[in-house]
This record gives C-alpha cells, structure tokens and sequence, in this order.
C-alpha cells in the first residue's frame, strides 16, 4: 500500500502546490485589465496570496525559499519587531485577493511575524470575463465606487445595482430641489442608506419574508420590494404589517419614517450609549485609536493600562425597528470588530447613570 501513499502524497501537492500565485496567469483567467487606483488602504495579510513576478520565490504561505537571499528579509524582520515604520507596500487586486507588485520580503516578514494587516497603495483589476459572478462584482464595484458608502450590499440580480444607483440619483434631485442647497452625491447617498435603505430593510428583515426566497439575500427582497412598491405602484401583500408602512413614493416613505420617529416616538431621539472594550494586537494601539476616533459615533476612546488596550465611548442613533442591543450589536461587529489588528471586544451597556454637569 506503500505506492497509494505516495500517490496520494503527490496528487494533494498537485491540488495545493507549494507557490504563491502567479498575477498573470490570473490575470488572463479573469480577463481582468481594466484597472482602478485604490489609494491606500490596510490589507489583510491573509489576503495577500501571490506576487506579480517573484512566485517562485515564494511558498504557499509566502515565505521565501531556500535559494532566496533572506539578508533582506531578516533585515526587515529586525526593523519590524523594533516598531519602525516602512512604506506601504503596492498590490494589484483581482476580486478578494492582492498580489505583491513591489514590497514581496515585507509581506513576508509580516506574515512570519504574526502580523494581521499591513499598509498599500492598490490597483485593482476589473475581471471581465462574462460569467454571472463577475458580472455581479463589476456592478458592485460600480456602486461602491460611485456611492462611497462603507457597506457591503449583495446582490444576486444582474441589474439591481443599477436601480439602486437611479434611487440614490432620484433621491439626491429630491434633497437639491427640497432643501434649496447645495446636496453632495455622496451626502444624499449615505442619507439615502441611513433613511430609506436600512428602515426598509429592517421593515423586510422583521416581517420574516427571506424564509420565502431560497437563495436570496435580504438586499435582493429590499430591490424586489421597493422596485414593485415606487416604480410599479402595485399593492402587494408581503407580511403583517409591511404594507401598512410601505407608501408607494420613495420619499414619502422616507418622510414617514422621519416623522414616525420624531412625533411618535419622541423618546428614541435620545441616544444609545455603550462603552467598547478591546483587546488589539501589540503595536497596533495609536492606528486603532485614530482609526476609532475618525468615525462620528465615537465620542471618546483611551488607550488603557491592564488587561484591556482600548476603551471607547460609542453613541448611536436609536432606530424606529430595531432594540438597542441590535443596533449597538450591528455597529460593533460591523464597524469596530472589523478594524484589522482589532482581536476582541467586550460591550458594556449603562443601566442607571449620573453625569455631572460640565463647569
């Protein structure tokens, strides 16, 4: 039986070989040439898979072979345990995953140092190849970069980005024509996402409606829903309730939920406080702290001695359909959880509190 191991032994070698991709070969499978710059951003280091010419140079989880000189390497691994700063490293980017374009020892010294994350300017590569999943991810692509907003929408509808991008249009006409001001796309993007996108999906998400759509996405039911309840105009019949809430105009649900939020439940003006501890990985304190301190629902953040790293004080808007714990829930893991170097968090919700007036 000696030889079914050795076959066995070469054909998962076969399957996993021990190389870090190659971007060409890659990039003719996807057929992706056309390219964005990306700016600089924070990459996950397990995301970092190939390189655009040294490959061979690497293994599988990007250490350097033996014929590879490691001065270099073992060079930069010293400047990296001493806390020094190096320059971003540059990646080309296919859909989810980078290769190294200059910065190949960098990223492997981070790596075998246990880092999470590391500094680049990025160019991503658009696949153009016509299969349905990469039809979808140049269209999502498409709405990110022309929106800006910082969430993640998915869509298993080809076409459905585009009728997201006519409401924001439609949406941002309205704020320019209602308000008499200058309205930024951007501005009326997030307002559209923060007044019309999340309330309907919460509206969706509690009427318990995905259970009646195998393979779709809660974003795909809210495309569904508001495209036949603001383009059509039909009555539909979802769920208890939905459709007592759903006008048929876009803004006058928006309008709806405002005012339902401002004159009937004038207790949710108030805002939801918590405190966020964490716990970050070693040298990664000041980047975390000016990383939490730049979003707006910040109000405070430490860096601490003890057991714990980090401590923040969050306040958050409440929301006409969802609890407190929900919405302080959805914005740690969603938001803080996922700063990298971020390792855990613990959330503590105030029951009873007194605060002194500020002299």
């Amino acid at each position: 039986m000696e030889w079914l191991k050795k076959a066995k032994s070469a054909w998962r070698a076969r399957q996993r070989p021990d190389q870090a991709k190659s971007f060409d070969q890659d990039q003719w499978r996807e057929g992706a040439f056309e390219k964005i710059q990306r700016g600089k951003q924070r990459v996950p280091l397990e995301r970092i898979v190939g390189s655009v010419g040294r490959y061979h140079d690497f293994d599988s989880r990007f250490r350097p072979k033996q014929h590879v000189a490691s001065e270099r390497y073992e060079d930069i691994k010293k400047a990296l345990r001493a806390g020094h700063q190096l320059p971003p490293v540059k990646l080309f980017q296919i859909k989810d995953e980078y290769y190294v374009m200059d910065g190949n020892h960098r990223i492997a010294a981070a790596k075998a140092l246990g880092h999470q994350d590391i500094e680049a300017a990025i160019v991503e590569f658009i696949p153009s190849k016509n299969i349905l999943e990469n039809v979808l991810y140049r269209q999502r692509a498409r709405f990110s970069e022309k929106t800006g907003l910082p969430y993640n929408i998915t869509l298993t509808e080809v076409g459905k980005y585009d009728y997201l991008l006519k409401q924001v249009a439609d949406h941002h006409a309205h704020l320019v024509e209602t308000r008499g001001e200058s309205v930024t796309y951007a501005g009326a993007a997030m307002d559209w996402y923060e007044h019309i996108y999340r309330p309907l999906l919460s509206i969706i998400r509690k009427g318990d409606l995905l259970k009646l759509f195998p393979g779709r996405t809660l974003d795909d039911l809210y495309a569904y829903i508001s495209y036949h309840q603001w383009e059509e105009t039909r009555t539909r019949r979802y769920g208890i309730g939905i459709d007592h809430l759903i006008p048929d105009d876009m803004e006058a649900f928006r309008e709806k939920m405002v005012n339902r939020f401002e004159n009937e439940y004038p207790e949710m003006l108030r805002k939801i406080t918590a405190f966020v501890l964490f716990n970050v990985r070693a040298r990664h304190e000041r980047r975390i702290l000016e990383k939490l301190f730049s979003l707006k629902e910040v109000r405070e953040a430490h860096s601490i001695h003890g057991n714990v790293d980090i401590l923040a004080k969050i306040e958050l808007k409440r929301n006409l359909l969802s609890s407190d714990s929900e919405i302080i829930s959805g914005f740690v893991h969603e938001q803080l959880r996922r700063i990298p170097g971020v390792i855990s968090t613990q959330t503590l919700i105030p029951g009873q509190s007194m605060i002194k007036e500020q002299t």
